[in-house]
């Protein structure tokens, strides 16, 4: 349960600061768009959510000082791994803009269009998976519940395990459980894109 819960945790906290990263692209676009610098608009951060600016602002050094700003987002890709793939749409449309004179305010409009779009099928995804996944966690609480229910009728399923065989059933059975729910997680969260 604490593995479940930490990694919805995960996954939420990566759907917020992917958000955050699609927000911060939409404003660089919309900043372009008014014919502002691209070092100008990425330099304006301070509005940003806490992860974008922590993302942008290396890139909007590099931008000011004239350097790679493709090769800075890739970095930040790989250090930052819950926005690794935005990152790197970002990196590839700033590499186009540069490399093939495209108008950059376009292509990150099409990176944050692709950006939202993500965000917003993983959260009908998920939505569509709460019977599945209420569904796996009743099976792997059934267990527990059979032995509680076993002990409120009489039939002392608590004194079984206490022996021999029945340590040999508890281990068995608390493994099969706990391989059932990783399995059922393991097949629930292939279906959300990351």
């Amino acid at each position: 349960l604490h593995w479940r819960w930490l990694r919805q945790r995960q996954a939420d906290r990566a759907a917020q600061s992917a958000a955050e990263l699609a927000e911060a692209v939409r404003r660089v676009a919309d900043e372009l768009r008014t014919g502002a610098h691209p070092a100008t608009a990425l330099a304006g951060i301070d509005g940003d959510g806490r992860l974008a600016q922590a993302v942008l602002a290396p890139a909007a050094a590099a931008a000011q000082l004239g350097e790679d700003v493709p090769s800075v987002l890739t970095r930040q890709a790989d250090a930052h791994p819950e926005v690794a793939h935005a990152l790197r749409y970002v990196a590839a449309a700033w590499d186009v803009a540069e490399r093939h004179g495209v108008p950059l305010a376009e292509l990150l409009g099409c990176v944050q269009a692709e950006l939202r779009w993500r965000l917003r099928h993983a959260a009908a995804v998920r939505a569509d998976l709460a019977g599945p996944r209420a569904t796996a966690n009743v099976l792997t609480a059934l267990p527990a519940l059979g032995v509680l229910f076993g002990q409120l009728v009489g039939a002392d399923p608590v004194d079984v395990l206490r022996g021999g065989v029945g340590q040999v059933l508890l281990v068995v059975g608390a493994g099969l459980t706990a391989t059932g729910a990783a399995w059922s997680e393991r097949i629930l969260s292939r279906a959300v894109l990351r």
